[in-house]
């Protein structure tokens, strides 16, 4: 249904205002000063948006990310013209993750353009490798369609961000009136608005390939999740015994402890996972771009294992891997309909694989329990990750960080539950700090628990004042090893073989006690130095009512597995 409140004299900035209250928008991550006006009619007009003013343009961005994946609503993230490039920066992450966000910034004027005006530079080319839409509001009649674009671009097909300059570097053009019309579309206002039905023929070429295959395994991304589809990826697994293994994106698709579940696949991926897909002689990839870091670059599966695969976006099916069977459409419609269809596609016996599927998980478990259940000081970070997964309660958000953060995680934390969410980064370390605090800002109800490194914090430290500011209580656990020791190997590598004392200098810190840091901002700080107090830990952090900061003291010389092909 669509909201149609008519024509009148107003200004653009009540115009944005409305229109950002009917899509269900709550909260605006910004740098001041950026659409000043309409920030005055957000606390005049709808005084429940909160207006969150971070520490930097990156982390705004990051905030609106990690919102928009917990609730699959838009993140709204802006920024005055001098801090453009910054938010274009943290569009990166929600682009490669395929996160709908809007990032508002200000733009030039006609008047003063070309003449060395204060902070001027033209900024509008750097969003468009990092958006699906980039368009720029010259004139206030143009923000009542331009913004209803930019929301049906966001959340259509495969969703991600979107990028709107506004005239006037602090987008002054919002105070000017005309007849404007702030009507709102909200099918747009939440991913997928559109779920598009697979072609019935299609499905049953996709489940004769399944039938006919000895070892399939299904490989399920991202996709899966934006389409909510877990519950119908389980239930598919179950009818037709096959084995699952998911993307990082894709990790909370289906609980980590469910039979058929063997773990992520690819390059930050549990070795399980791994040796299940290179048994395989066939795999449904669902949901999943099929990319480099889910494939280990194409050599897991190897390029020519039989495949078939089902995705939104045409442009991807067939893209890595040459198929047997294409499906288009949306993932919960795709697999509701193999659902249906299933009884006359009779699978072959599987019986034997889905033992050999278990007895390879197995064997991973008991290769690995020894350092899940270390008691070594400093403490293993695969205790972190096997504690977090016995502790975090069903309704959980769990924010990862990229590099060792992702690498632990992926391998070693399990989703137990089908309610929680898991959310990773897609590549820029730093990020998992404040996406975690955009979470909680999205499911103010829900404990949400943020894993990353001392490298990854020291990025956006800052943000636990923000946190603090908005009694935003989301719980951070440190993995504070004193360096980015993922970097060892490759400086190992630069130098020969071994690298020498000296490197060091390249990837180690200071001894520095966040817990420390966390107080004097007003927010819980905890040191753990035993792997016995992990647990009370995470159970203080939950009952603090403020953000807490868990420095868990590790061992710098404990690196993360390498993948296995």
């Amino acid at each position: 249904m669509t909201s149609e409140p008519g024509m009148a004299v107003r200004s653009g900035a009540s115009t944005v205002a409305d229109m950002l209250d009917g899509y269900g928008v709550t909260h605006v991550f910004m740098v001041p000063a950026i659409l000043r006006r309409t920030f005055a009619e957000l606390e005049r007009r709808h005084p429940g948006i909160a207006r969150i003013a971070t520490h930097g343009e990156k982390s705004a961005a990051y905030m609106a990310d990690g919102y928009a994946r917990v609730s699959g609503r838009v993140g709204v993230c802006a920024a005055q013209v001098v801090g453009a490039l910054n938010l274009a920066a943290g569009l990166r992450e929600p682009f490669l993750a395929h996160s709908p966000v809007l990032a508002l910034t200000g733009g030039r004027l006609p008047a003063t353009k070309f003449r060395q005006v204060y902070q001027e530079i033209d900024d509008l080319p750097a969003f468009e490798p990092v958006t699906k839409f980039n368009g720029s509001i010259d004139d206030v009649t143009r923000f009542p369609d331009m913004i209803r674009h930019a929301f049906r671009v966001a959340t259509t097909g495969c969703p991600g961000p979107v990028h709107l300059q506004v005239q006037g570097n602090e987008g002054q053009l919002d105070a000017e009136e005309a007849e404007l019309d702030p009507l709102v579309e909200p099918r747009y206002a939440h991913v997928p608005p559109f779920r598009p039905e697979p072609d019935e023929a299609a499905v049953t070429a996709a489940l004769r390939e399944l039938a006919a295959a000895e070892r399939p395994v299904i490989v399920a991304g991202g996709g899966v999740r934006a389409s909510r589809a877990g519950g119908e990826l389980v239930a598919l697994a179950e009818t037709l015994r096959i084995p699952v293994v998911t993307s990082a994106n894709g990790k909370d698709v289906i609980p980590g402890t469910h039979p058929l579940s063997a773990g992520v696949v690819g390059t930050y991926s549990r070795e399980s996972a791994n040796n299940v897909v290179g048994r395989a002689d066939m795999v449904c990839f669902i949901g999943t771009r099929t990319g480099g870091m889910t494939t280990h670059f194409w050599a897991v599966p190897p390029v020519g294992t039989p495949a078939v695969q089902i995705d939104i976006d045409p442009e991807f099916l067939g893209r890595n891997y040459p198929l047997r069977a294409a499906v288009l459409g949306d993932a919960r419609q795709v697999l509701r309909k193999m659902i249906a269809l299933a009884d006359a596609h009779p699978r072959t016996g599987r019986d034997g694989w889905v033992e050999e599927v278990a007895q390879i998980k197995a064997a991973w478990r008991k290769k690995y329990r020894e350092v899940l259940t270390s008691d070594d000081v400093p403490v293993r970070p695969e205790r972190i990750c096997a504690d977090l997964s016995e502790y975090i309660p069903d309704d959980a958000v769990v924010v990862a960080d990229t590099g060792h953060a992702g690498m632990w995680m992926g391998q070693f934390f399990d989703v137990t539950a089908p309610w929680q969410d898991y959310l990773r980064s897609a590549g820029h370390l730093g990020w998992a700090f404040p996406a975690g605090i955009g979470a909680k800002a999205a499911a103010p109800d829900r404990p949400v628990f943020v894993f990353t490194g001392d490298a990854g914090l020291y990025y956006h430290l800052g943000e636990i004042e923000t946190a603090v500011r908005w009694k935003i209580n989301s719980i951070t656990v440190v993995n504070n090893n004193r360096g980015g020791n993922q970097s060892k190997r490759g400086f190992d590598r630069a130098y020969g073989g071994a690298a020498t004392d000296r490197a060091r200098e390249m990837w180690t810190y200071q001894d520095i006690r966040f817990a420390r840091i966390a107080e004097e901002m007003g927010a819980l700080g905890i040191t753990v130095d035993e792997p016995s107090d992990l647990v009370p830990a995470f159970e203080r952090a939950v009952e603090a009512g403020r953000p807490a900061v868990i420095d868990v003291r590790t061992d710098i010389g404990v690196v993360a597995p390498v993948p296995v092909t």
